[in-house]
């Protein structure tokens, strides 16, 4: 079987969808300053059209598609943006998603649905289109994911459906690129709660504002990850300590992780910042406020992530259960090394 061909970041061309804000927009600007040329693609015209202006501004190449992921007509077209504008495609990094949080008996069928359209559908559709035009030359099919794909979270039932999903298609899409011999690098990148403005543009009935289950890394451990993947070709990473401790209880011990969240997880989604139900949210419509890559949790989040650091060397990956046994090491030591 033919190992994926990846070039180096600098003489890429990357497609990053979801760019206009959160962990696609640092993923964008990320790829543009170490020489990438970059289509990012969103639904929110503004968020792009002032990414672009950074990354040009410092002396990148980019370029911005407008694009609801959900409609696969438009995918496909961003993919032809990058052939066009830039003569291939080498990496596509799927990004875009929604968030819901809500008990499921508060949760409508056109919500969840909703939330399977962006979250699964949508990277479904990504991967329609860039498998075409990747597997000519070789390249990275990178989608961004969850712990929540791994180990379900309290009032995020539809999130979580979504990321679940997403898990079982790419490992089966996985196999057939194996199977057809496809000089293609598919990668599950699943992070821990990142501070990303994904929450204050979250459908909330719970009152608040919500956030994830502890802790919140900043977006540039995310985004270490990512670019690590379309260089070298990994099947999953998980980004973050906390992440793959949450990961490895789920598949020691289920029954206690279920016991943890029915304590635990509820509680963990308040911030304390009052949020209606009706106030705006980005679950079927953009909102232009938020064209940043964080959110405020700048005070609390987490810089580095040793798990995450770790899984990056070569040493670590030939040690079996190496990355495993540093990952719970990594998270307990963490706090007295940041």
């Amino acid at each position: 079987m033919p190992q994926p061909v990846l070039k180096p970041v600098r003489e890429q061309v990357v497609v990053v969808m979801g760019a206009s804000s959160g962990i696609g927009r640092a993923t964008a600007a990320r790829f543009a300053e170490q020489g990438a040329k970059v289509v990012v693609a969103a639904r929110g015209e503004a968020g792009l059209r002032s990414l672009v202006e950074e990354i040009r501004a410092a002396g990148g190449d980019a370029c911005a598609e407008v694009a609801d992921v959900t409609d696969p007509a438009q995918v496909q077209r961003v993919a032809r943006r990058a052939v066009t504008e830039y003569g291939g495609l080498d990496t596509w990094v799927h990004a875009a998603a929604v968030l819901l949080v809500a008990p499921f008996e508060q949760t409508t069928p056109e919500e969840f649905q909703r939330v399977i359209d962006v979250n699964l559908m949508g990277q479904v559709h990504g991967a329609m289109a860039a498998l075409p035009h990747l597997k000519r030359q070789g390249g990275a099919l990178i989608h961004i994911s969850s712990m929540g794909a791994k180990r379900g979270v309290p009032l995020q039932t539809a999130y979580c459906a979504s990321k679940h999903g997403l898990d079982g298609f790419l490992e089966t899409l996985r196999t057939e690129v194996r199977r057809e011999d496809l000089p293609v690098s598919v990668t599950n990148v699943m992070p821990a709660t990142i501070n990303t403005p994904l929450f204050d543009q979250a459908r909330t009935k719970i009152g608040v504002k919500p956030v994830a289950p502890p802790p919140i890394y900043q977006p540039d451990v995310m985004v270490d990850a990512v670019l690590y993947a379309a260089e070298h070709p990994v099947r999953d990473l998980v980004v973050g300590g906390s992440a793959k401790a949450l990961i490895l209880g789920e598949k020691l011990a289920p029954r206690v992780m279920d016991a943890l969240m029915a304590r635990f997880g509820f509680e963990a989604h308040d911030t304390g910042e009052p949020k209606p139900a009706d106030a705006p949210d980005n679950l079927f419509a953009p909102l232009d406020a938020y064209n940043t890559a964080r959110d405020g949790f700048d005070g609390s989040a987490w810089p580095r992530s040793l798990y995450t650091f770790l899984r990056r060397q070569p040493l670590v990956n030939r040690i079996p259960l190496a990355a495993e046994a540093l990952a719970v090491a990594g998270f307990v030591l963490k706090p007295l090394i940041r």
